[in-house]
């Protein structure tokens, strides 16, 4: 489980967190939803160890483990997974360096080039990336579906056991929803991963079945309920709860 206990936390002396609360579990998908400024993707950087905000006060925990002072590249060896919002092109390193060396970084294995070669196909196969697209350099002149479908074959090819996802459905069309969702659902499948998605519509949830939406508002969680709170969140907006 990661598990999320009274989190504040701060950025440049403001509060952005204000006592979050929330579980994921293994296998599950929880979903964060909240109008812009309500704090989804700064929880999501707190939680992978983003330096620039200033935890002061509360605990994260992965698997009854307090991670809330280890540095991101430890989380991620402990299996956390962050999927950006907005995904930096990397000039120079190509898609399969780059997908090869954090594979073998966070198993601590050595992967040989033939055989991180046919993993990396699966997966490609699998989001309906072309196999040149591996060969260019990470996200560099990528369209913005191109860009989100990186980040979900780094998830599917590192397989944590706990994946953020912000907003991994903006930016991106029908066609591109459709293979991310199913990217998502078959590696959740085959690894019992568990999800917190963040996203601003319901139309993700047409494809990936929630088992519990948060509302965030002013940098806290104030209502959790199941998949129709969000729908009922589209009909009406966020008035129908309020911040406490």
């Amino acid at each position: 489980m990661l598990e999320v206990k009274d989190l504040h936390a701060s950025i440049d002396g403001k509060e952005i967190l204000k006592g979050v609360n929330l579980k994921i579990e293994k296998g599950k998908v929880s979903v964060i939803m909240g109008p812009n400024g309500s704090g989804k993707s700064t929880l999501a950087s707190v939680l992978m160890g983003n330096p620039v905000y200033e935890i002061t006060k509360g605990q994260i925990l992965l698997n009854g483990e307090d991670i809330t002072n280890m540095s991101p590249d430890k989380r991620a060896k402990k299996g956390l997974f962050l999927s950006f919002q907005y995904p930096q092109e990397v000039p120079g390193v190509t898609v399969s360096n780059f997908l090869r060396t954090a594979y073998n970084s966070i198993t601590g294995k050595e992967i040989s080039v033939l055989d991180f070669h046919k993993l990396l196909k699966e997966k490609l196969e699998l989001l309906k990336i072309s196999d040149n697209l591996s060969k260019r350099y990470l996200n560099e002149g990528f369209s913005g579906g191109e860009k989100k479908r990186m980040e979900i074959l780094q998830m599917a090819v590192l397989q944590p056991g706990f994946a953020i996802l912000d907003e991994t459905d903006s930016g991106t069309d029908v066609d591109a929803l459709k293979i991310i969702t199913n990217g998502i659902n078959t590696v959740k499948k085959d690894t019992d991963m568990g999800i917190l998605l963040i996203t601003h519509y319901d139309r993700v949830l047409k494809y990936i079945q929630a088992d519990f939406v948060n509302i965030m508002i002013e940098g806290k969680i104030v209502k959790t309920g199941s998949q129709d709170l969000a729908f009922e969140i589209e009909k009406k907006g966020y008035d129908i709860v309020k911040a406490v």
